[in-house]
C-alpha cells in the first residue's frame, strides 16, 4: 500500500479573459456534417464571434461571443440568408411546446416525403411495365409522359434540393444537395437535349432522376424517423413538465380544491396542490401532508421514496400515494428537470475532438466529390470507352417512345458514370456517426441520473486509466455522526460540543453538519459569533462570546493548531491517532491559545463503494483515494476498499497538483477525479475527467464534466461512476462502428459507381441505385445508434 502524507503543492497560471456571452440558435435545414461546417465557419467569420459549436441531429448552434461587437439576432439572419433558417432561442433550455411543434413540423415534412417518394416511384416503375413484361400503358409509357414526370419532379418536390445546392454552391458551401441537384440536373439535361435532337442518336433516361429523387426522399424519410427516434430520450424529459399547476391558499389543506394555472405563471413562494397519481409541477418543499414520490425518471432509482413535511421535491417526478401541498422553491429554467434538460441539450452540443475532425473532412467532402466526377466523366469520355469499347454495349438502355435499342454513347455513359459518383457519395452517414451515438449515450445517461455535460467528455473516459476518490462525502455517505468527544482542561463534553457547534453554524460541510447536529440533539444553545474565516481543507476560526467576553475559537486538523502555534499535548496525540485507526475523523478545538480537546466524527462508507471500486479495479483501472484526513484513517478506509494507493492530509491546492502528477504519468493517465465538496473543485477542474455528486456544493458541480443524480435526503449510490465508464466505452464503440461503416461505404462505393468494374464485370452503378445506397447508408448508421439503447448494464442495482 503506497500511502502519501506530505502536502503537494500544485501550480495554477492565472488568465484573464474578456466577458463573453452565450447564446443559443435553432438552426433548420442543416442535412449533412458538410451543413454543420459550413453553419459553423459562417458564424466564427463573423466579427465578435470567438466559438460556434453546432449539432445536426438537435438542429442547434452553441454560440459564444462578444456583445459589444454582434448580437445573435444578426447571426440568425447571416444563417437565415444562407439557407439555413434560424431564430434566437430565448430560454435556457427547449421547451416542450417549442420541441414538440417542431417534431410536428418535422413528421408531417416525412409524411410529405414518404408520399412524394411513394408518387415518383410508382409512376416511373408503371411506366416501365413492358419492360418487365407487362402490358404497354398507353399516355404513360410515352416518352412525353416521361419528360412531364422528370420536369414535374424536378421543379416542385426537388425545387427546394435544387435551390439549396445552388445556394451552397454560391456561398462555397456545398452540401449533400449540391450532389444531388447537380446530378438530377445533369439527367435532366442531357435527356432533353436527346429529345430535342434525335440525330445525336442520344437515349432518353428521364425515369433516372425521377427515381433517383423518389430513392432520396425514402431514404430522407426513414433517416428523420431514426433521428426522431435517437432523439426521443430528450423529449421524453420535457414531456415530465406537467403543463398546469394547482394553486391552493397558505395553510390550506392538500386535500382541498385549488385553481388551476399554467405552471410558467406560478411564482416563488406560492402553494401549490398535488394529488395522488399527479406530477410535480415545479421544485418546491412539502408544507402539508406525506406521500411517496416516484423519481426514477430524473435519478434512475427505481425505488420509491418517502417524503413527510420539509423535504424537497422536484418537478416531473410522480406522487405516488398521499395528496400534498408544498411551496415553490423553483420554477422554470431554475428547476431540477429544467436543467438536466438544459444539461443534457448542451451534451448533445458540445462535440467530441473525432467528431470535430469528422466535420472538418465532411466540409471539404462536397468539392472532393465534385472534382472526382469530373475525373471520371473527362476519363470515360476520352478514353474509357476507347480502351473498353464492349462497355458501350454492356450498359445499353432502351427507353419507352424510342424505337428499338439504342447504343449509349460515350457521353452520356460518362454522364452517367459522374452522376452515380456524385449520389452515392454520402457525406450524412459521416456527419451522423458521432452525434447520434452521442445523442443516444448522454440520453441514456440521463434516464440513469448520469448527467454527461458533452461528448469531449464520453471520449475522454473511455481512454481512463485512473480513478481519484474524495473520501469524505464520496467514498463515505456524508453524514458523519459525533462519537466522541475528548475535552481538555476545566472543559466539559458539553461545553467542548457547543464551542465547535457554534463555529461551524454557518457552513455545509458533511463535518461541520454533524457536529451541529449534535449540539441540537443535546439541546444546547448556539453561541454568538463574528468573524468567520474557513481555510479550506484546515479548519475555520472565529470570535465566539464565551462566560461573556468574546474569545478566538479554532477548530481544525492537527496542523491547523499547529500553523496558529497551539500545542497539542503527547498524550492527546496518541489518543487522536488510536481514533483515527479506527477510521474515524479526529478535529482538535482551542480557545485562544490553549487546547480545548478533540471530537471524533465517523462517517459511513457508502454500501456500494467496495463493489464500485473492485468493479474499477476489474476494468483494469487504478484506483486512488484522496483525502485531507490524517494518514491513519485514510488508511483504514483504504483497506476495507482494497485501494493500495493513497494520498492522505492533503490540501485542496495540493490535490490539484496530485492529479496534474497522475496525468503526467503515462501509465496513469488520462485521470478523472470524483468529489462533491469545495475542497475539491480545485482537483476536479484540473482532472482529465471530473465527476461531482449531485448533494455537493454548487461550486463542485459546476466544476463536474459528470454529475451523478440523486433523491434528496437519499446517498447518492457510487456505482454510477463504473456505469458512466462502461456507457462511454459501449458509445465509442458505436462511433468507431459508425465511422468504419461511413468510411468503407464511401470508398468502396464512389471507385464502383466511378465504373471501376464496368470492364471486367459489366457492374455500372445507375444514379437511382446510387441514390438508394446513399441513402441507405445514413440510414444504417443511424439505426446502429439506436441499438446502443440495448446495451446491458453490469448488474449493480
Amino acid at each position: 500500500m503506497q500511502l502519501v502524507s506530505k502536502p503537494f503543492l500544485g501550480q495554477a497560471t492565472p488568465t484573464e479573459t474578456r466577458p463573453l456571452t452565450t447564446a443559443t440558435l435553432d438552426v433548420a435545414g442543416m442535412k449533412c456534417a458538410g451543413c454543420v461546417n459550413a453553419v459553423e465557419r459562417q458564424l466564427t467569420q463573423q466579427g465578435g464571434v470567438v466559438s460556434a459549436q453546432v449539432n445536426l441531429i438537435t438542429q442547434v448552434a452553441v454560440i459564444q461571443y462578444d456583445p459589444q461587437t454582434v448580437q445573435p439576432e444578426s447571426l440568425a439572419q447571416t444563417l437565415t440568408a444562407r439557407g439555413f433558417p434560424s431564430q434566437l432561442r430565448a430560454g435556457e433550455a427547449q421547451t416542450l411546446p417549442n420541441w414538440s411543434e417542431r417534431r410536428q413540423e418535422e413528421q408531417r415534412q416525412q409524411v410529405q416525403r414518404l408520399i412524394t417518394a411513394a408518387l415518383l416511384l410508382f409512376f416511373s416503375a408503371l411506366g416501365h411495365l413492358d419492360h418487365w413484361g407487362g402490358p404497354r400503358l398507353p399516355v404513360i409509357s410515352d416518352i412525353g409522359f416521361h419528360w412531364a414526370l422528370a420536369t414535374l419532379a424536378l421543379f416542385i418536390p426537388g425545387r427546394e434540393i435544387i435551390l439549396d445546392g445552388a445556394r451552397g454552391l454560391w456561398y462555397r458551401m456545398p452540401n449533400m444537395n449540391t450532389l444531388v441537384g447537380l446530378g438530377t440536373l445533369s439527367a435532366y439535361t442531357a435527356s432533353c437535349v436527346a429529345l430535342a435532337f434525335p440525330q445525336l442518336n442520344w437515349e432518353c433516361f428521364f425515369d433516372e432522376p425521377v427515381m433517383l429523387l423518389g430513392f432520396i426522399f425514402l431514404g430522407r424519410t426513414l433517416e428523420g424517423n431514426a433521428r426522431g427516434r435517437a432523439a426521443a430520450a430528450l423529449e421524453q424529459l420535457m414531456a415530465l413538465q406537467p403543463r398546469v399547476a394547482r394553486l391552493v391558499a397558505d395553510g390550506q389543506s392538500p386535500e382541498e380544491g385549488g385553481i388551476e394555472i399554467p405552471v410558467e405563471l406560478v411564482r416563488v413562494g406560492e402553494w401549490v396542490q398535488v394529488l395522488p397519481g399527479e406530477k410535480i409541477p415545479v421544485d418546491g418543499e412539502i408544507v402539508l401532508g406525506q406521500t411517496t414520490l416516484d423519481e426514477s425518471m430524473l435519478t434512475g432509482e427505481g425505488t420509491p421514496v418517502f417524503k413527510t413535511v420539509g423535504a424537497k421535491v422536484a418537478a416531473g417526478t410522480l406522487n405516488l400515494s398521499g395528496a400534498i401541498a408544498l411551496r415553490v422553491t423553483q420554477i422554470g429554467s431554475d428547476t431540477a428537470l429544467a436543467k438536466i434538460i438544459a444539461s443534457v441539450e448542451a451534451a448533445q452540443t458540445r462535440k467530441a475532438p473525432v467528431q470535430k475532425l469528422v466535420d472538418t473532412v465532411a466540409g471539404y467532402f462536397a468539392y472532393g466529390v465534385m472534382a472526382l466526377a469530373a475525373l471520371t466523366f473527362l476519363f470515360w469520355s476520352q478514353w474509357g470507352t476507347q480502351l473498353w469499347p464492349q462497355v458501350l454495349t454492356s450498359v445499353t438502355h432502351s427507353m419507352p417512345g424510342m424505337d428499338g435499342m439504342t447504343m449509349t454513347s460515350p457521353v452520356l455513359l460518362s454522364l452517367k458514370l459522374a452522376i452515380a459518383v456524385l449520389v452515392v457519395a454520402c457525406p450524412c452517414a459521416l456527419g451522423l456517426a458521432t452525434p447520434t451515438a452521442i445523442l443516444v449515450g448522454t440520453s441514456l445517461g440521463a434516464e440513469r441520473g448520469i448527467l454527461i455535460k458533452g461528448g469531449d467528455v464520453l471520449e475522454q473516459m473511455h481512454l481512463l486509466k485512473t480513478v481519484v476518490f474524495d473520501k469524505t462525502g464520496t467514498l463515505t455517505v456524508g453524514q458523519p455522526k459525533v462519537t466522541d468527544c475528548c475535552p481538555w482542561g476545566l472543559y466539559q463534553p458539553s461545553e467542548l460540543l457547543q464551542l465547535a457547534a457554534s463555529v461551524e453554524k454557518g457552513s455545509n460541510h458533511p463535518l461541520a453538519t454533524a457536529l451541529v447536529a449534535e449540539a441540537q440533539k443535546q439541546e444546547l444553545p448556539l453561541l454568538a459569533g463574528e468573524h468567520f474565516h474557513t481555510e479550506a481543507g484546515l479548519g475555520v476560526v472565529a470570535q465566539v462570546i464565551w462566560q461573556g467576553s468574546p474569545q478566538r475559537v479554532l477548530l481544525g486538523n492537527q496542523a491547523w493548531l499547529e500553523q496558529h502555534q497551539i500545542r497539542i499535548p503527547q498524550e492527546v496525540e496518541a489518543q487522536g491517532e488510536h481514533l483515527a485507526q479506527g477510521g474515524k475523523t479526529v478535529i482538535y478545538l482551542a480557545v485562544g491559545s490553549e487546547y480545548g480537546g478533540l471530537i471524533a466524527v465517523a462517517d459511513q462508507l457508502r454500501p456500494d463503494a467496495a463493489q464500485t471500486v473492485q468493479g474499477l479495479q476489474e476494468m483494469g483501472l487504478e484506483v486512488v483515494l484522496l483525502t485531507g484526513d490524517r494518514p491513519t484513517a485514510a488508511r483504514a478506509i483504504a483497506q476495507k476498499l482494497d485501494i493500495e494507493q493513497i494520498y492522505a492530509q492533503v490540501s485542496p491546492s495540493a490535490k490539484a497538483g496530485i492529479v496534474q502528477t497522475l496525468q503526467n504519468s503515462p501509465t496513469t493517465a488520462p485521470v478523472a477525479m470524483v468529489g462533491d465538496g469545495i475542497n475539491d473543485a480545485p482537483a476536479l477542474a484540473q482532472a482529465d475527467v471530473s465527476i461531482a455528486l449531485q448533494s455537493g456544493t454548487e461550486i463542485a458541480m459546476e466544476t463536474a464534466s459528470i454529475i451523478l443524480m440523486a433523491s434528496q435526503g437519499v446517498a447518492i449510490p457510487l456505482h454510477p461512476v463504473l456505469e458512466a465508464i462502461q456507457l462511454s466505452q459501449a458509445t465509442f464503440k458505436k462511433i468507431r462502428q459508425n465511422l468504419f461503416w461511413a468510411l468503407s461505404y464511401n470508398s468502396l462505393a464512389i471507385p464502383i459507381a466511378a465504373g471501376v468494374l464496368l470492364p471486367s464485370q459489366g457492374i455500372a452503378l445507375s444514379p437511382p441505385l446510387a441514390g438508394g445506397f446513399m441513402a441507405l447508408s445514413s440510414v444504417l448508421v443511424v439505426t446502429n445508434s439506436l441499438l446502443l439503447r440495448r446495451h446491458r448494464w453490469t448488474p449493480s442495482r
